[in-house]
């Protein structure tokens, strides 16, 4: 039977994920391939765009008939003609659209890993709270069961008459309220687990033992992903500006038409005035000299568009600054908060088992004990707990840092 049991449990043990696993998938997920999708499609307009500055070519077709035929016009007629067209100048506008794209392709770029980081660190700091949650759990556990323990030791001396029924209810009590933040617990891992599903779009369970590589310090900070797409959004937003100027200068176009036509006279008279082809060539020039500020308020509008944008990158990028002192500022509380909960367990162990020997020999209340139950175990959980509070905070630093948190996962 056991052998059976083991058979069943392997595959659960085997499709268990660690850390690295977990960003992977997400990083995959729905929403990741949707905001890929959008960078293609801008390429794709960009190409769409670029297309349209080269040379055109069209053909076309018609045939007519008229009720009264003239010298010029025939009875029936039918035509055919290709024309190629070219703009030659438009005022500077290409050169200006065309820096607009790649300005917003890159932004899209950038927004795409910022993405991908953002995903990566909800993760990180799920995968970590889970962590905790699990050494709470067991804490708990541990100290449920030296409670039954100790609700049956009890139970034999109030049998025996040596122990009062205060004393067992007061056991019984903490037993009860642990039992109820074991439920709670439990809820906090299952929602966890709900939310990691939700971000990968799979079912997941999780394995401990991965770690954030820490970030070396003569390692450069790099802008934040999300700021790197900002500043290329401020360059596109310019050079939209600029592409307005393109309406004070002239616009020229070059054309070339070849007309074959089919001309059918009843009155054959008319025949000899008819023409069979056409060739006919153009350069055509046009400039806008008034349009009562039109040209003007279109450049004001998409200027101040770029100032008002470019305002936000100068907060955003002081407020990041900041972020990133806080982090390493958070870091450096979170290792001494390992050393304080390391000093706090074993100082909460030891008083334990001396408050344990004296109350199993009579010379303090359960009162003291269950005290000291409670706060050896809530120490060895908040040890465990600072443990995996510093990982989250090495990733935030990382994050800050403008650090791709996918390379720095093992």
């Amino acid at each position: 039977m056991k052998k059976i049991y083991f058979i069943f449990l392997v595959p659960l043990f085997l499709s268990a994920q660690n850390l690295e696993e977990l960003v992977n998938l997400s990083i995959q997920n729905k929403l990741v391939d949707s905001s890929q999708k959008s960078l293609d499609s801008i390429k794709d307009e960009y190409k769409s765009i670029k297309s349209g500055y080269m040379p055109s070519l069209d053909v076309g077709a018609n045939h007519s008939i008229t009720d009264k035929e003239t010298t010029s016009v025939p009875k029936n007629s039918s035509k055919t003609y290709a024309s190629i067209s070219y703009e030659l100048y438009d005022g500077g506008k290409k050169s200006d659209v065309y820096d607009s794209y790649e300005s917003n392709i890159k932004s899209s770029e950038k927004s795409l890993e910022a993405l991908k980081n953002d995903i990566s660190l909800n993760v990180v700091t799920y995968y970590y709270n889970y962590l905790s949650y699990i050494s709470q759990k067991e804490a708990k556990e541990k100290e449920i069961e030296q409670l039954d323990s100790e609700l049956t030791r009890l139970s034999r001396f109030l049998d025996a008459g040596t122990t009062t029924e205060d004393e067992v209810q007061k056991i019984i009590s903490r037993l009860e309220s642990s039992k109820v933040t074991l439920q709670e617990i439990e809820l906090e891992l299952l929602t966890i687990l709900h939310n990691l599903e939700y971000i990968t779009g799979e079912k997941v369970t999780i394995s401990a033992g991965s770690n954030v590589k820490e970030l070396e310090n003569n390692a450069q900070n790099d802008l934040r992903f999300d700021l790197k797409s900002l500043e290329y959004n401020v360059e596109a937003k310019l050079a939209n500006s600029k592409s307005e100027k393109s309406g004070y200068l002239p616009t020229i176009t070059l054309d070339n038409t070849y007309s074959y036509y089919d001309s059918n006279f009843d009155n054959k008279a008319y025949e000899s005035n008819a023409i069979d082809h056409q060739n006919i060539a153009s350069a055509n020039l046009k400039w806008n000299i008034f349009s009562f500020g039109e040209t003007k308020y279109k450049y004001e509008s998409k200027y101040k568009d770029y100032l008002s944008l470019k305002s936000q990158l100068e907060y955003e990028k002081n407020k990041a600054n900041v972020d990133l002192e806080l982090a390493i500022k958070s870091y450096e509380i979170s290792k001494l908060k390992i050393k304080s909960s390391e000093a706090n367990l074993k100082a909460a162990t030891t008083a334990y088992d001396v408050i344990k020997s004296k109350y199993q020999n009579g010379l303090i209340d359960n009162v003291a004990f269950l005290e000291s139950l409670s706060e050896k175990f809530t120490a060895l959980s908040q040890l465990k707990t600072s443990q995996n509070d510093l990982e989250i905070k090495k990733a935030k630093i990382l994050y800050y840092s403008g650090k791709k948190l996918e390379e720095y996962i093992k």
